[in-house]
């Protein structure tokens, strides 16, 4: 990842999250890879994909909680009411993270006691263009 493509990735993470203080940062041990950071705190990777000539890039977040405050938890996190956790039909096992009407990625449980989650979001190359 270049210097444009952290930057794009940030302002895209800022306004999906409207959240200023989310940073994104080259990972040294591997220039395919960045960390988000919200704060101090390292909060999520991004991966790049280049495996069928285009780029995109894998967004990835552990989440510590449970499904029943899933969605006050990162409202908390990010400071801001718009995100919105809804539901899959009849799929228990993941739910749909939402900025407003804008979907934003998926939700998945980490186990069968939906005590933790992994929210996996696709950033495609056309989605940073207006970054």
């Amino acid at each position: 990842m270049d210097k444009t493509e952290l930057r794009k990735l940030q302002a895209f993470f800022r306004q999906s999250f409207n959240n200023d203080g989310v940073r994104v940062t080259l990972d040294p041990k591997n220039t395919e890879a960045a960390a988000v950071h919200l704060g101090e705190r390292q909060i999520g990777t991004i991966i790049v994909d280049d495996e069928d000539g285009d780029r995109s890039f894998a967004f990835e977040m552990k989440i510590p909680v449970g499904r029943e405050v899933l969605q006050e938890y990162l409202r908390r996190l990010f400071e801001s009411d718009k995100l919105t956790v809804v539901s899959r039909g009849k799929k228990r096992d993941s739910v749909e993270l939402n900025n407003g009407e804008d979907f934003l990625g998926i939700i998945s449980a980490d186990d069968a006691r939906l005590s933790s989650f992994t929210l996996q979001i696709a950033v495609l190359d056309f989605d940073l263009e207006d970054m």
